[in-house]
């Protein structure tokens, strides 16, 4: 691990108690939601992760207890280094304090967010939906989302919708 991307880990393990995994050289730093917004002051002002490349969620649905991941990835140009936070949401009601006090264009990401996943952003300043239409009910990348007005079918539940769904008659 490079030792500016390295200090910079340290300092969130210290201050903030994070969890850090590596895999294929690329650094994640497994966090608590009260301290994402923390985090990024700290990577921002001290170390130099000026950008906030991507955020984004991924669903372990049927898993209740963490069920939403959201997963953040902040740049540092200077330094050509990027870092990864996570944080891990419960499935019942997803919050999350919003990260746009640190960085600007996390506004478009969260709305993302609520718009796709359904994970509410606590303290954004336009929090609305951004790619579906204002009236569409339903948040489309969870998922237990029906597609097509089929209820979707994974291996877990493979046999019991199976035996409720239509069949062509020989």
């Amino acid at each position: 691990m490079n030792e500016h991307l390295q200090s910079a880990v340290n300092a969130l393990q210290e201050r903030l108690g994070g969890q850090v995994t590596e895999f294929h050289d690329q650094v994640t730093v497994m966090l608590s939601t009260e301290k994402i917004q923390e985090a990024g002051f700290i990577l921002r002002d001290e170390f130099g992760f000026e950008v906030l490349a991507s955020e984004t969620a991924v669903d372990y649905w049927p898993q209740e207890t963490p069920r939403f991941h959201v997963v953040y990835r902040v740049r540092s140009l200077q330094h050509n280094l990027i870092l990864g936070l996570q944080v891990a949401l419960d499935g019942h009601a997803p919050v999350l304090p919003t990260l746009e006090v640190v960085y600007a264009n996390a506004n478009w990401f969260e709305r993302e967010l609520w718009d796709m996943f359904g994970i509410n952003i606590e303290g954004h300043s336009d929090l609305r939906r951004i790619l579906m239409p204002h009236d569409w009910e339903g948040h489309p990348l969870r998922k237990d989302y029906p597609l097509g007005y089929e209820e979707v079918q994974y291996s877990f539940n493979f046999d019991e919708i199976n035996q409720r769904k239509p069949y062509a008659k020989e």
